[in-house]
């Protein structure tokens, strides 16, 4: 199972896994989180997240996900990412992260494909619909 590290803004992170835990009424396996504040320097907070990534990996890769590319967790992000091991992706929504959950067990190509279409087909116009 590939592990998922959530790195984004203050506890962002923290809310996102708690609204999936009520979605799905429990507490995934193998994923954490890392908030980070404005003030937080990044080589001062990346030894954090080496470890939490060390926790969320059981062998088969972590997906690191941000929140906005380019500002501070996308950067430390940036710093972690292993082709094929370790990858990324910035934008995360709630419909990322379930989609993520559920496709982690297909491998890490099919699971950034899916998450990727997960946050992006989550946006919806409820106008339109």
């Amino acid at each position: 199972m590939i592990g998922i590290l959530l790195i984004t803004h203050g506890t962002f992170g923290e809310s996102l896994i708690q609204n999936v835990c009520h979605v799905l009424n429990k507490r995934p396996p193998l994923i954490g989180q890392l908030g980070v504040a404005a003030q937080d320097d990044l080589l001062d907070v990346l030894p954090m997240a080496e470890l939490l990534l060390k926790e969320v990996d059981q062998g088969e890769g972590v997906l690191i996900l941000t929140d906005v590319f380019g500002a501070t967790p996308a950067n430390l992000g940036l710093k972690l990412l292993s082709p094929g091991r370790v990858e990324g992706i910035a934008g995360v929504n709630l419909p990322m992260l379930l989609r993520a959950l559920t496709y982690r067990d297909r491998g890490m190509s099919i699971l950034l494909q899916k998450a990727v279409s997960g946050g992006h087909d989550g946006v919806i116009n409820m106008r339109q619909h």
